[in-house]
């Protein structure tokens, strides 16, 4: 992560529309709007749900699947950040994913919050979305 990176949306009184979000994410907005129109249609069939929390002063969307979280976004400078939750008996699963070697490594790097363990990938281009449908998918799929 770079330092400059600067987590946006954070006043309660601004909802995230697709014109804030525009303005936020500039030429990556196209990146995000392909990302939702995916995931919220036919073989994905997810809902995006959009909440100001008070703990972190700051807009983030629910991505879920019937009433399971598939995931939590959040927008920053240039960019959004997609924030999976998995157990540990998942690793080996993720491990064996068609995903991109740096992703595992993040992954098995990162700190438990509480008994789960976050997988965070910052999206910024297209060359991304295999990578972020895959654990879309494998996220769906688990029991």
């Amino acid at each position: 992560m770079t330092m400059s990176s600067i987590m946006q949306l954070r006043d309660a009184t601004i909802f995230p529309t697709n014109e804030v979000l525009k303005n936020v994410l500039g030429e990556r907005f196209d990146v995000y709007s392909i990302f939702l129109d995916t995931i919220t249609v036919d073989q994905y069939n997810l809902t995006v749900e959009w909440r100001y929390y008070n703990d972190g002063k700051v807009w983030l969307a629910k991505v879920q699947f019937k009433k399971k979280t598939i995931l939590w976004l959040s927008v920053w400078d240039g960019f959004f950040k997609t924030t999976f939750y998995f157990t540990e008996k998942h690793i080996e699963a993720i491990a064996g994913l068609n995903i991109s070697e740096a992703i595992k490594v993040e992954f098995c790097k990162a700190k438990p919050v509480g008994r789960l363990i976050p997988l965070i990938l910052e999206v910024r281009i297209m060359d991304q979305m295999d990578d972020l449908l895959t654990l879309v998918r494998f996220k769906k799929s688990l029991k």
